[in-house]
């Protein structure tokens, strides 16, 4: 851009207060008197429900429902899957007194909801005729975590939770998968994020699964952010909580279960994989505003009319506008625009009535250009395009040139401290995964499901290799 915004820090100066500067001074939250806990500002949630929109529509097309359960989880419930509970028992935000009475069973404020889920399907699957179960549902869950940032990790956050039960394994497992695609498909489509898919490690993989897939994106300093997972159960869940059905052999079986999440988590990877010195740069596609018109001389005759008459016609094209025909100068209001990273600006004065032009200035690079009034809808979809690819296209640059062999520990330790990903050969013991972590505090992002060996022996250990690994430091 052509004037840095002095209003927050620069990124490679301080990135984390950049970060911080960025989700303040475009409205997208506030903290509350709680931490961990933080208000959604109106256009904060409006980027989380496009992202709802989108998510929503690909989860119905593919015969999921969704459904409301319960914020809080009886403690004897929770008890019943051992890994589950303990993997989530530190972090679990508990009720013991209601309506100024000791409770007994003591309330858990859903942490995730498997048990409440997998209880219910006890209740309502007695057939194979009932399968498959594909249920999904939006709501907050509370993760009493020590260190907060907003969207990142809180003791609060928004999500979407999938729970599925299936006949068979091949099926569970195939959901598990397809999944996963469309969280990778709105990465493409919606955030312009590249993301890398795999299979995370035994020791990263989610408290009671028997197999968890990511997708993990980039972000600008080097840093790894997991944005979605997907998880296959096997018939553990089912088998603890007496879920049942029978089968079309006559059969007695349990069924295989698998859940699905992706959180305003993905807001963070939006800011932090796109944004720059002078705020957000939003993708079209997810942008709450996607046009700002801003009048120049609008006191003059007719500018403000011609305005007017942009945003009725660019509304009625499916854009979603803002005309800002407030009294402050064209100056505040660009910072304004740049700062909450609305992808298309478009000005409008005196001189361009006379020539039936506007000004287009384009988020992403900066750039600005003259275009004719006459087809300007047209034009903007075709620049929407445009600006989507230049940013996806960006954001794998970047993660394609910040993914580096790592043949020795050496090699390894100096990757990730330098940031990025550091693919490796891994012998598969968790004991050679600990000592990275103990050396450098990155982790096993993934195991990609692209394995190609470029090494037969593990660097930790000299051991022989069994898998391509990813490693980073993550939020």
């Amino acid at each position: 851009m052509d004037i840095k915004n002095k209003s927050i820090t620069s990124r490679d100066e301080d990135f984390a207060q950049w970060y911080t500067d960025v989700c303040k001074k475009a409205e997208l939250m506030d903290y509350s008197s709680v931490k961990g806990f933080i208000i959604y500002r109106p256009y904060g949630y409006a980027i989380w429900e496009q992202i709802q929109n989108y998510l929503d529509k690909e989860f119905k097309k593919t015969g999921h429902e969704n459904v409301y359960m319960p914020t809080v989880i009886p403690e004897s419930l929770m008890q019943k899957e051992k890994d589950h509970v303990e993997g989530f028992a530190p972090e679990c935000l508990i009720a013991d007194i209601g309506g100024g009475q000791p409770i007994q069973d003591k309330l858990i404020i859903r942490p995730t909801s498997e048990c409440l889920f997998t209880e219910h399907y006890a209740k309502i699957i007695n057939s194979y005729r009932d399968l498959p179960k594909l249920y999904n549902q939006w709501c907050s869950v509370v993760r009493w975590e020590k260190t907060t940032r907003p969207f990142l990790r809180g003791a609060e956050f928004l999500w979407q939770e999938g729970h599925t039960m299936h006949a068979t394994e091949q099926e569970a497992r195939q959901e598990t998968l397809r999944m996963l695609e469309i969280y990778d498909k709105c990465g493409k489509d919606l955030l312009a994020i590249p993301f890398v898919k795999g299979r995370k490690t035994e020791k990263e993989k989610f408290a009671g699964a028997l197999e968890t897939y990511s997708i993990e994106a980039l972000m600008h300093d080097g840093k790894a952010l997991q944005s979605g997972t997907t998880h296959y159960f096997g018939d553990g869940f089912a088998k603890a909580f007496g879920v049942q059905f029978l089968d079309k052999d006559g059969k007695i079986k349990n069924p295989h279960q698998t859940s699905w999440g992706v959180s305003t988590r993905l807001l963070g990877a939006i800011i932090m994989v796109h944004g720059d010195d002078n705020g957000l740069v939003l993708p079209p596609f997810v942008a709450p505003i996607q046009i700002a018109i801003v009048p120049i001389k609008m006191n003059e005759p007719g500018v403000l009319q011609k305005a007017r008459e942009l945003q009725k016609n660019l509304e009625s094209a499916g854009f979603r506008v803002k005309l800002d025909d407030s009294d402050k100068t064209p100056g505040w209001k660009f910072s304004e625009y740049e700062m909450k990273g609305v992808p298309i600006r478009i000005e409008v004065g005196p001189k361009d009535l006379a020539a039936n032009t506007c000004m287009i200035a384009k988020r992403n690079d900066g750039t600005k250009e003259r275009y004719s009034l006459d087809n300007l809808e047209e034009t903007i979809g075709k620049l929407f395009k445009q600006i989507h690819q230049e940013m996806y296209n960006a954001a794998l640059n970047n993660l394609l040139n910040n993914i580096h062999e790592g043949h020795t520990l050496e090699e390894v330790e100096q990757i990730v401290n330098k940031g990025g990903y550091a693919k490796m050969m891994w012998c598969g013991k968790q004991s050679c995964e600990d000592k990275i972590k103990e050396l450098t505090n990155a982790t096993a992002r993934c195991i990609p499901f692209d394995q190609i060996s470029f090494q037969d022996t593990c660097p930790v250990c000299g051991d022989k290799s069994k898998y391509l690994v990813l490693f980073a430091k993550a939020y």
